[in-house]
């Protein structure tokens, strides 16, 4: 065997290595099983005839075929997703979900956007609510299961370590909830993503009632979920993004939802804990 068919076999053997390491753990065209609380525009969000629409509805979608396989979407709530992945009901989980340093030790995250939290309070603001530390003795709706629902857990008792009243924590099992309780006046203020709570000032039928208070807080990457145990998955989802970033698609869709202020467009993974504090 001379050197250069040597050489040529070795190249071969090591890309069919690589080929084999990518090859999905199930068979190409069986439905991949993405869950998401359905019920945070502009990521994802029943319209009026009950059709899934959205941000994240709309990436997937260009993703699926440069998976190969048909995406279905789940609907399902937003604190049982992680442990559904994890657990093997869904193969993913995307649902403006914050990569973070917590979340990371349960599962991986492919990385496709740039927020963090929001206040959204009535348009007078009576209370000068501009901060989570601003929050003391008021009451605030959040949805279950969410990290503003720690983060505000945390600030209360903060609140009260220096003899400031308590936050009373309002917590519902969607977004759409928190948001509700906002509109019936039943809380103070309402904690969201900052581009689900502007989205929803911007939409809303008055658009003069209601605010986002102060800056945006606690800015980490949106992430995919998948099980660590399928780092063959996490790959593919990641070449899929890589691809509708590379051929436009991300920058276009990130227009049309007016999204464009939370574009990341390189696709880390697990990179939320570089910039949790």
């Amino acid at each position: 065997m001379s050197d250069r068919f040597l050489r040529f076999a070795l190249v071969l053997a090591f890309l069919m290595a690589g080929t084999a390491a990518l090859r999905p753990t199930q068979a190409l065209g069986t439905t991949l099983r993405v869950g998401s609380d359905v019920s945070g525009a502009p990521f994802e969000f029943y319209d009026a005839l009950h059709r899934m629409r959205g941000f994240d509805l709309d990436l997937l979608a260009a993703m699926q075929p440069k998976l190969g396989r048909p995406v279905r979407v789940i609907n399902h709530r937003f604190e049982d997703l992680i442990p559904a992945v994890r657990r093997g009901q869904f193969d993913a989980a995307m649902s403006a979900m914050s990569d973070t340093r917590a979340r990371e030790k349960l599962v991986d995250f492919v990385d496709y956007f740039l927020a963090g939290g929001g206040i959204m309070v009535p348009a007078a603001n009576p209370h000068r609510i501009f901060a989570l530390d601003a929050l003391c003795g008021y009451s605030v709706s959040v949805e279950s299961g969410t990290a503003y629902q720690g983060a505000i857990q945390a600030q209360s008792k903060a609140c009260r370590a220096v003899g400031l009243g308590r936050i009373r924590v309002v917590s519902a099992g969607t977004d759409d909830e928190a948001y509700a309780a906002l509109l019936a006046g039943r809380v103070d203020a309402y904690v969201t993503d900052y581009p689900v709570g502007a989205y929803r000032v911007r939409t809303h039928r008055d658009d003069t009632r209601y605010v986002m208070a102060g800056r945006q807080f606690s800015v980490v990457p949106y992430g995919i979920a998948v099980a660590k145990s399928n780092p063959t998955l996490r790959a593919q989802l990641a070449a899929a993004l890589v691809a509708v970033i590379a051929d436009g698609t991300y920058d276009r869709l990130l227009k049309k939802w007016n999204l464009t202020q939370g574009a990341l467009r390189s696709v880390p993974i697990n990179a939320g804990t570089l910039f949790e504090r």
